[in-house]
């Protein structure tokens, strides 16, 4: 694949920035957990020796087409929630670095039938970032209730009217099944707000695929092996792009804990895993913003682990 289709597939977003936060040791081990079009990983096979190893993983097979062809990298098929047994079945136990872009590929907005754009009115509603997923978006939209959808929206897309669009959703399919993007639009729109169409529909459908590929789970699973698998001083770094998400990451760094809840030794000193690099998120300059507009909501936290008490005896 020449460099003209990787960039249609994905343009990395704080590319420099998340290789500079990684710290790269030529001969360390590191894990791009969403290698989409490959484009962070690149740049970290770039920062390595002949020693160097990477893993890069993604559960939608379409990336397997943007793999790297060098002896140094490995391509693994499977969500980064699954990340210390893909790890353990290739005999490595701890890396020095984990990188992870949770934004969505250019590749699969772009791809009407993959269905995550309301752009793309005559496809399917899907929104699977792996398509051996059960669960689509068409199976949310016509048979949750109205409760369980209602969270959805709530939750995940942070929708004021969240109740009244699940209300209309189970009111129309009981009609007709709702299957194609364009089913749903002419549902939804009569309560989106014309003057922020983009952002409302935008936080529909986000709240759709988060659901659909259970993001939130999936996130929390991720960075909970985390702490397992990196070994003392290796740094993770996490690129997000919503709230949510971005408040996990920060909550996690701050305490090793999704909740953020600091435990506090007996001395009262602070107990937690990781060590933050950057008390501030770093986000895209104006010219990478201008280059890349989907950069702007993008946030990047990197913190270090830890070495325990335990690990300084063995030292």
């Amino acid at each position: 694949m020449d460099s003209n289709e990787q960039i249609v597939y994905h343009i990395p977003a704080l590319a420099s920035q998340s290789i500079e936060g990684l710290n790269i040791n030529p001969a360390g081990t590191y894990v791009d957990v969403t290698f989409g079009g490959g484009g962070h990983s690149r740049l970290i096979i770039n920062s390595l020796g002949n020693d160097g190893r990477l893993f890069g993983f993604d559960q939608d097979m379409d990336a397997y087409a943007n793999r790297i062809d060098d002896a140094r990298f490995t391509f693994v098929h499977g969500n980064f929630r699954y990340l210390e047994n893909f790890l353990r079945y290739y005999g490595v136990k701890q890396v020095d670095g984990i990188l992870a872009d949770l934004g969505v590929s250019f590749h699969h907005f772009d791809d009407g039938e993959r269905g995550f754009s309301f752009r793309s009115a005559d496809a399917p509603l899907d929104m699977r970032m792996s398509r051996d997923n059960a669960l689509d978006a068409q199976k949310v939209v016509n048979t949750y209730d109205v409760d369980r959808l209602t969270d959805i929206f709530r939750l995940y897309g942070e929708l004021k009217n969240a109740r009244r669009m699940a209300d209309v959703i189970v009111k129309s399919r009981s009609l007709r099944r709702i299957e194609k993007i364009a089913d749903f639009l002419d549902i939804i729109r009569p309560l989106i707000n014309p003057r922020s169409e983009k952002k409302e529909l935008a936080q529909v459908f986000q709240a759709l695929r988060m659901e659909v590929n259970h993001e939130v789970d999936a996130l929390q699973e991720f960075l909970e092996q985390t702490l397992h698998v990196l070994r003392p001083g290796a740094r993770l770094a996490i690129i997000t792009y919503h709230s949510i998400e971005d408040r996990m990451v920060k909550n996690f760094m701050r305490s090793g804990r999704i909740d953020g809840k600091v435990e506090s030794d007996f001395f009262g000193r602070r107990l937690s895993p990781l060590t933050l690099i950057n008390n501030k998120p770093i986000i895209a300059d104006d010219e990478e913003v201008e280059r890349n507009p989907r950069s702007r909501s993008a946030k990047l936290r990197v913190a270090e682990k830890n070495i325990s008490d335990n690990e300084r005896r063995q030292y």
